[in-house]
Parts: structure tokens; C-alpha cells; sequence
């Protein structure tokens, strides 16, 4: 019995066209009766996972951290968390990673968006997870990088500060906040002639990247440029605490101005300033934008004024990997935080297939097969070149977003009106340290 499945697995595999593929599967064939290779790595084992899909397959098990209950990002890492679930049962149903089945709903671990929390719930998982499949926030991040570093663990970050283009263990995808912000400006240049910009912008990892961004592009497209930081408004409280900011549009009436904000601060300011007489226009990066906003007072100023720039295009487009996303989820209110946690798991798929083939399933082999990887089958949502972490931040880092615009048609309210693009700033740029740092 062994030696037929051996033969069948080679044929299969042969037939695939994934002769490289075939070399673990042969091996293992001639060493053991299940095709498993001999590792003590932390998280994975020779047993197969808890609801197995491949009940022969051993188990590589991923861990979560993310925010799923109390948190200001709960909207996000639920509906994340939910299609990372049903991207890697897909990989399952389609034969594993190698002689493995994924499990990713063992280790999940809700972080509150809280820094300490974040650090206990990942030194409890850290040692029966091969890599963690989701950590979200900038600030939850940062908080177990240096143990990310120590113990060779790959993470895969719900955010998108160019930080993560200088850290080898953090394995991202799509443009940065900073690169985002470089091509809003550039398209505001070239689409409305815009002469001065203005960044409002949180503090931290997420507005200060897109505000180097901003200042950035209006520096080499001869733009005038306004710094404005501004604070997260509470639920109901958020008119007073962008006040400030609203006064700064108002006084300095600047040509484009720049968000990197919450969706309901985002709404805010547009709505007020629009509101009180101010004519220009708004450009925020990808996370101002909820479907919610729909329901909001200042959509009509929204419509008008304001487009967003994005990492990807939104749940409805037309790929074949939105399409394999749309089918693995079934029936479900459509949401963008489901394609972001969709999209963000391609290159993890793509380095566990690399280790497997280097017959290397551990951490340090993991961490090898990413620096290996120049490209990844994102199923179009992406394009291949987007998954390049082989070479140095600058060579690899991807500099193309989408813009788009509100649209109650739409799936998600958000409709995409350019296809991927880098303005020259992006193109042009030397990304030698993050750029919130620079300047």
C-alpha cells in the first residue's frame, strides 16, 4: 500500500507540473511511510491536524493576533481572521503544503489593538506556532518584533508602514502607507493641478509614514506642504477632536489634503470643511474608507471630494483570486478587511511550498525560503512582482496602488477607477530607511 501511494503521489505530482514539488513527497516515500519530513520544528507535527482535511497529512499550525472583540480595529481583524480561515482550508482542499494540512484556527489569540496584551498572548502560542499568520496593528507589531527576531518567527502584518520593508521577518504585501501617499499626491497633481498639500494625519507608524509620503511627493513636484497631526476621535465625539485640523484647512485652503486617519474621523473633516466653504479636495489611504460611511452625513461631500488610495482593488473585482475568495467564503456580507486577509496570505503560501521543497520546514527554513521568493502567484489581485522580498527594501518593495472612489453601487461602497500605477515620486524615490524617519 505505501509504495502505490508513493507512485500515485509522484504521478499526481508529475501532472501538476510541480516536479519541484515532487522531491519532498519522493523522499519521504523512501524514508517513512507517509511522505512527512524528520523536523522538531515549534508547530508543526507529524499528527494530522485537530479537523484535518487530509487525514494522512501531518500539521503546520499558524498562529493569530489580532483584534477581535474590544479594540478599535474589531471590524477589521474579525472578518480577516474569518477569510484567513477559509483561504488556507481552500489550500487544504487542494492537497496542503506538501504532506501537510494548515490549521490556523488552534492558535488565534484576540490582542484588544493592545501592545501588552499583544507580548502575553504571543509567548503563549510562540512555541507551538511555525509562524504567525496574522499580528494586526502598527503598535502590536512593534511590540514583539524583537522576539519575532529572537525566536526566527514570521509574521504577516495587518498594517502597511514602509517600517516593514527593513524587517526580514515580517513577510508583507501591497504598497506602503508612504507609497500611497507619494501616489495620491502625484495623482492630484496630474488630475487637478493641485499647488499645496496638507497631511493630516495621526501620530505613529501609520499617519506619520503617509505624511513623510505626502511631503515627500510635494517636494519633488514643487508643491507647497503643511504637517498637521491630529487625534482619534471617540464614538459621537468625533467633530471636537478634529476641530483643530478643520481650522487648519479652513486658514491654509490648500489644493489637496491628505488623510490618514479612521474612516469616521476621515468623514468629519471632509463633511465639516466642505460644509463651511472649503473647495479642495481629499485623498486618504487605504484604511479611511468603510462601507459604513455610506450611511454617513458628509457622504454627498464625500462623492464629490474625496478618493482613496489602495493597496489592491476592493471584494467585487474581477480576478481570479476575488473570484476563489468570493467562492471559498460562501454566502457574506462583503467587507474589504475579507480581500486584504485574503490577498495578505499568498506569500506565506508561497515561502511554506519553498521550505517544503528545500526539505527545510523550520523556522530558520522558513525565514530562508522567504529571502528566496521574487515573485507570487497572488491569482491576479496582485501582480507577481508584488511579493519580491528577496532583494533589498529598495529593489523590493512594491510602489503601485489603485485609486478609487465612493459609489453606492458598489459591493463595499468603494469602486476602483485606475488599474495599479506608481506616480513618478514612487518610481523615483530611494527608499533607504523608512520614511517616517526621514526628513
Amino acid at each position: 500500500m505505501v509504495s502505490v501511494r508513493c507512485d500515485l503521489t509522484r504521478v499526481k505530482a508529475l501532472l501538476a507540473g510541480a516536479v519541484l514539488l515532487a522531491s519532498p513527497v519522493a523522499a519521504g516515500c523512501g524514508s517513512s511511510a507517509d511522505g512527512l519530513l524528520t523536523t522538531d520544528a515549534p508547530g508543526v507535527t507529524r499528527e494530522p491536524c485537530p479537523h484535518p482535511v487530509n487525514k494522512d497529512h501531518g500539521c503546520i499550525y499558524l498562529g493569530t493576533l489580532s483584534d477581535l472583540s474590544t479594540g478599535p480595529f474589531t471590524q477589521m481583524g474579525v472578518p480577516i481572521t474569518k477569510v484567513q480561515r477559509a483561504f488556507w482550508d481552500r489550500v487544504n482542499r487542494q492537497g496542503g503544503i506538501g504532506a501537510y494540512d494548515v490549521d490556523v484556527v488552534t492558535y488565534v489569540r484576540d490582542n484588544h489593538y493592545d501592545p501588552r496584551v499583544q507580548v502575553s498572548a504571543y509567548d503563549e502560542i510562540k512555541d507551538k506556532v511555525l509562524a504567525l499568520a496574522q499580528t494586526l496593528g502598527s503598535p502590536a507589531t512593534d511590540a514583539i518584533l524583537g522576539r519575532l527576531r529572537a525566536d526566527e518567527m514570521i509574521a504577516l502584518p495587518v498594517s502597511w508602514t514602509s517600517k516593514w520593508e527593513f524587517e526580514d521577518n515580517i513577510l508583507e504585501s501591497g504598497a506602503s502607507y508612504c507609497f500611497e501617499a507619494m501616489n495620491g499626491v502625484d495623482y492630484g497633481v496630474d488630475h487637478f493641478a493641485a499647488k499645496s498639500v496638507m497631511a493630516v494625519h495621526y501620530s505613529g507608524d501609520y499617519g506619520d509614514d503617509a505624511a513623510a509620503g505626502a511631503r515627500i511627493a510635494a517636494e519633488a513636484r514643487g508643491l507647497s506642504f503643511t504637517d498637521v497631526p491630529t487625534v482619534q476621535g471617540t464614538p459621537g465625539k468625533s467633530t471636537a477632536a478634529q476641530e483643530e485640523a478643520v481650522r487648519a484647512i479652513l486658514s491654509r485652503k490648500p489644493d489637496l489634503v491628505v488623510l490618514t486617519t479612521s474612516p469616521a474621523d476621515a468623514a468629519t473633516i471632509i463633511g465639516t470643511t466642505v460644509r463651511r466653504g472649503y473647495k479642495g479636495r481629499f485623498v486618504g489611504d487605504n484604511p479611511t474608507w468603510a462601507k459604513g460611511l455610506l450611511r454617513n452625513a458628509a457622504i454627498g461631500a464625500m462623492k464629490e471630494r474625496y478618493l482613496q488610495v489602495a493597496p489592491w482593488k476592493p471584494f467585487a473585482a474581477d480576478s481570479p483570486g476575488h473570484t476563489a475568495m468570493r467562492q471559498a467564503l460562501g454566502r457574506v456580507e462583503p467587507d474589504d478587511s475579507l480581500t486584504s486577509g485574503w490577498v495578505m496570505s499568498y506569500p506565506l503560501k508561497a515561502a511554506l511550498e519553498r521550505a517544503v521543497e528545500a526539505k527545510d520546514l523550520t523556522r530558520k527554513g522558513l525565514l530562508a525560503a522567504v529571502r528566496r521568493i521574487q515573485h507570487v502567484d497572488y491569482e491576479g489581485i496582485l501582480p507577481a512582482v508584488a511579493g519580491n522580498s528577496s532583494g533589498s527594501p529598495d529593489a523590493s518593495a512594491f510602489r503601485q496602488s489603485v485609486i478609487a472612489r465612493p459609489d453606492e453601487h458598489e459591493f463595499t461602497g468603494i469602486k476602483a477607477i485606475t488599474d495599479f500605477e506608481a506616480g513618478p515620486t514612487a518610481k523615483g524615490y530611494r527608499l533607504d530607511a523608512p520614511c517616517y524617519t526621514t526628513g
